[in-house]
């Protein structure tokens, strides 16, 4: 334990506590404390590398996005603003960085779960699942496959998704609305031919 941690303990208050204990964080972070800095990290690496995975398809292309998004928030801690929760911030870096990747690597995401095995006659394989999804995303636009990837798929609220992607929460429920009703038609379609 560090000293800041330790007068912070002293003092009946224990970094990890939910209550401010991210804020006490960054504040140490900022002033360079990389105790701090890892303990971040480690509070949010699971969710970033969750989205990331969710959008990317691949363990190795998450990896490489997480350690992306923990790099923009160390070039950027300084400037960080404590009044705004980080987690939506690390969401919005991670989905950026994934788009990014996806444009680049002509690449899409990956949910196999949303073919559920009743909806088809003939069972289908993992990999033909996969398939079938990593279409059917492709064919969002960039904002409704990123609205119901963290709505649908990371439990994130409304309001969490509407600060994550910068929109209002109207906006987002069109978004997500909009977004499974054309997942639904195109898996559909793509059960009907593989019928």
């Amino acid at each position: 334990m560090n000293g800041n941690e330790a007068a912070l303990s002293a003092g009946g208050y224990s970094l990890e506590q939910a209550d401010g204990g991210e804020i006490v964080l960054l504040r140490l972070a900022k002033r360079g404390d990389v105790t701090a800095f890892e303990k971040i990290v480690r509070l949010h690496e699971r969710g970033v590398f969750r989205v990331a995975y969710r959008v990317l398809g691949n363990v190795e292309d998450a990896q490489d996005a997480g350690q992306e998004v923990f790099l923009r928030l160390h070039k950027h801690l300084r400037s960080f603003d404590e009044s705004r929760q980080l987690g939506p911030w690390l969401y919005r870096v991670t989905l950026n960085i994934c788009n990014d990747a996806l444009r680049s690597r002509r690449r899409v995401a990956v949910l196999p779960d949303l073919i559920a095995p009743e909806r088809t006659d003939q069972p289908l394989d993992t990999a033909e699942r996969r398939k079938m999804v990593s279409d059917a995303l492709e064919s969002l636009p960039e904002k409704e496959r990123a609205a119901v990837v963290l709505r649908d798929v990371e439990g994130l609220t409304t309001r969490e998704v509407a600060a994550v992607l910068g929109s209002s929460e109207s906006t987002v429920r069109s978004q997500i609305s909009t977004g499974r009703v054309k997942l639904k038609k195109f898996i559909d379609e793509l059960l009907r031919r593989h019928s």
